[in-house]
């Protein structure tokens, strides 16, 4: 089976929706904090023991670590949102397209979902690769 359903340490939905809270933050958040965003930009409205036990997760998978600085716990992230979005990428492409990026970036070029200027840009970050590639 591949590697993806395997994973211990992938994030289930409510992990992630948690972790992008906190990497939004881009610093440590207080879990009242951290509590106020999942209820605002995520409309999830979990207690305080769920927001507690999420993150008690997500330190078993080297996600976050949660610490306390006087009367306020505070949740420092692990790992970074990029290294996070790399994996579920690659994973991505290893299962749906047999590890073919040309494959995944055409998925991404649906007619009428790209724009002339992220056409460009795609086309601006293959030339850096080729000319990365043919320099080593």
């Amino acid at each position: 089976m591949n590697e993806f359903y395997n994973d211990e340490r992938s994030l289930s939905p409510c992990e992630t929706i948690i972790m992008k809270a906190i990497w939004d933050k881009g610093e440590d958040i207080s879990i009242s904090e951290l509590s106020e965003v999942l209820k605002t930009k995520y409309n999830k409205d979990y207690k305080r023991t769920t927001i507690v036990t999420f993150i008690l997760s997500l330190t078993a998978k080297g996600f976050a670590r949660q610490y306390r600085k006087g009367r306020y716990a505070y949740v420092h992230a692990l790992k970074s949102e990029e290294e996070y979005k790399q994996k579920l990428l690659k994973e991505q492409k290893d299962f749906w397209y047999h590890g073919d990026a040309a494959r995944v970036v055409a998925a991404l070029c649906t007619p009428g979902e790209i724009t002339k200027q992220e056409i460009q840009t795609i086309r601006e970050i293959l030339d850096d690769l080729d000319d990365f590639d043919e320099s080593n």
